[in-house]
């Protein structure tokens, strides 16, 4: 069994095309033996969002804090709120914003793909 606690895992900035104010924790990944999913701690300063993007890896979001949505390739925003989930597709393009004045939390599983770590995607 591993267990870490939230100090244990350090931030990091996330500088790629696109992104403003996210920080990603790499909680459990390959590294840490995972073998098959990774956990990630996805935080968002206020106007803080990934660019609409898609990769060969499902995502699963669970909202822990903020105000937030998750747009779609139409450009239409889904708001959510804490305690709601969201499911993409392999492919499926998406983009994360957070709406609000302050923080916002996410938690992101994914697979780990033959090849992969658990802390980058597949990018298409």
């Amino acid at each position: 069994m591993l267990h870490k606690t939230l100090s244990q895992v350090p931030e990091t900035p996330m500088l790629r095309p696109g992104f403003q104010g996210m920080t990603a924790r790499f909680a459990l990944t390959r590294d840490d033996g995972c073998p098959t999913f990774a956990m990630r701690l996805m935080e968002f300063a206020p106007g803080g969002h990934t660019s609409l993007h898609s990769h060969a890896e499902e995502h699963e979001f669970y909202f822990l804090e903020g105000e937030a949505a998750v747009a779609g390739a139409d450009g239409r925003q889904l708001r959510v709120q804490p305690g709601d989930f969201v499911y993409t597709r392999p492919d499926e393009p998406h983009q994360l914003l957070n709406l609000g004045t302050t923080d916002m939390r996410v938690i992101c599983i994914i697979p780990i793909l033959p090849g992969g770590d658990g802390k980058r995607t597949t990018e298409r």
